[in-house]
């Protein structure tokens, strides 16, 4: 798994990410597991759902900051089948040492363990402790101040590649932070998009950078002659930031930049503006090309759709709570039984079933208070989620109601086998 492209100066969509949608499959219906990014990343690497994977929140950044649960991860499984692993950028799954993700099937790492840094200091500052450094090559802290950290992170990571595809078997996980605040871009790429206003400018020059360093990584795959045998995915943790931690001209303030697309909600909401994500996939000599796919699917099941290519059969993964996409996704007419996909975080849970979603004290971002205590979407007709159908869908409403909370229930077993000793 890798990123997506990009190079000439435009002001059109980012180019390269644009043509790896053309060329690849566009899936509409992509979803996060969580409106957050650890809880999201963990189920990516785990397969389970986040509190099933042991994390559902978004972790700290100090250096005593524990993480992910020890458990197989996609990186592991697919080390065990002879792969070449590395993560190139964003981990925060665990700032302390025992939790770093050389301990989770990475040989390679390069990036920072927290949240979000600075992009140029590569300093952590958020949260109630002393800024922190946070830049390692393995679990050796480097010092590169000064750098753009998009950049560097691409160019580890077609690096990586250049070494590695030739030969080898390899997975390299990608996960950049553009464009997470701090919203810090370099002059070149600001001059790129000066057509675009204050705000929606830092956003469009930080994915022009981005666009730049995923194209470096597809061209290193064209040069090795692995791009047609390579699969890619491009997706996001979550829907786009509210927060006022955005330091814009050095303040912190409420950032607006960002797009949901005219979904309802953003970041910590667990309508769809929350979870709904950018969803790619490429794998030329594998997929089709040029095709739009509406299979719901989500992050958790990356991980036995990726073991399914890489066996040829579909994993007995009886511990894990995702299903494999595959075969659905190599015939774009094909359908498979339908399935409840459900979401919780922070008080909030929300479930979908075919077109039908019912959600449950869900607040608009990531502050309290609700501001709908429970209510049925029909996402097909209405896919900002406007209108409450429970009058009309009240046996839809009584039985996803019924798997709410059902899913809350094991939510709590969940936790109470983490904590046995």
């Amino acid at each position: 798994m890798a990123t997506w492209a990009a190079s000439a100066p435009t002001t059109s969509p980012p180019p390269h990410l644009d043509s790896l949608c053309q060329g690849g499959i566009k899936l509409s219906r992509c979803y996060a597991n969580s409106p957050v990014c650890s809880p999201s990343r963990a189920a990516l690497l785990t397969g389970k759902h986040p509190a099933h994977a042991g994390v559902e929140q978004i972790l700290g950044g100090s250096r005593r900051t524990p993480g992910l649960p020890p458990q197989d991860t996609l990186a592991t499984l697919l080390r065990e089948r002879g792969y070449r692993t590395g993560l190139f950028g964003k981990w925060h799954l665990g700032a302390a040492e025992e939790f770093a993700p050389t301990r989770y099937g990475f040989e390679e790492v390069f990036g920072f363990r927290a949240g979000c840094v600075d992009y140029y200091s590569h300093i952590f500052s958020w949260g109630g402790h002393d800024p922190v450094h946070d830049l390692w090559d393995g679990e050796e802290e480097v010092w590169r101040n000064g750098e753009y950290l998009t950049t560097a992170i691409g160019q580890r990571a077609s690096d990586f590649i250049t070494r590695h595809a030739g030969g080898d078997l390899f997975f390299c996980f990608v996960p950049f932070n553009a464009r997470h605040y701090p919203m810090h871009a370099p002059a070149e790429h600001m001059e790129r998009v000066a057509h675009l206003p204050p705000g929606r400018r830092e956003t469009g020059a930080m994915i022009a950078a981005l666009d730049d360093a995923v194209g470096e990584i597809l061209a290193a795959l064209d040069a090795a002659g692995a791009r047609e045998g390579t699969i890619v995915l491009f997706s996001s943790d979550n829907g786009p930031s509210r927060e006022s931690r955005n330091r814009l001209g050095g303040e912190e303030i409420s950032y607006e930049g960002g797009s949901s697309g005219g979904l309802r909600g953003a970041k910590g909401s667990l309508f769809e503006g929350g979870i709904r994500v950018p969803g790619i996939l490429s794998w030329p000599t594998g997929l089709p090309s040029g095709v739009e796919s509406e299979q719901v699917g989500l992050m958790m099941d990356v991980l036995p759709t990726f073991l399914h290519a890489a066996d040829g059969v579909a994993p007995d993964l009886p511990e894990r709570d995702e299903v494999s996409l595959l075969d659905v996704l190599k015939d774009p007419g094909a359908t498979v039984p339908e399935r409840t996909v459900a979401w919780a975080y922070g008080g909030q849970v929300a479930v979908r079933r075919g077109r039908f979603k019912i959600v449950s004290d869900v607040r608009a971002g990531m502050d309290p208070p609700a501001v709908v205590e429970r209510a049925l979407y029909d996402l097909e007709a209405d896919p900002r989620e406007e209108f409450d159908v429970f009058v009309r869908e009240a046996e839809v409403m009584r039985a996803l109601g019924e798997e709410l909370e059902g899913y809350w229930r094991r939510i709590a077993e969940w936790g109470r086998a983490a904590a046995v000793p």
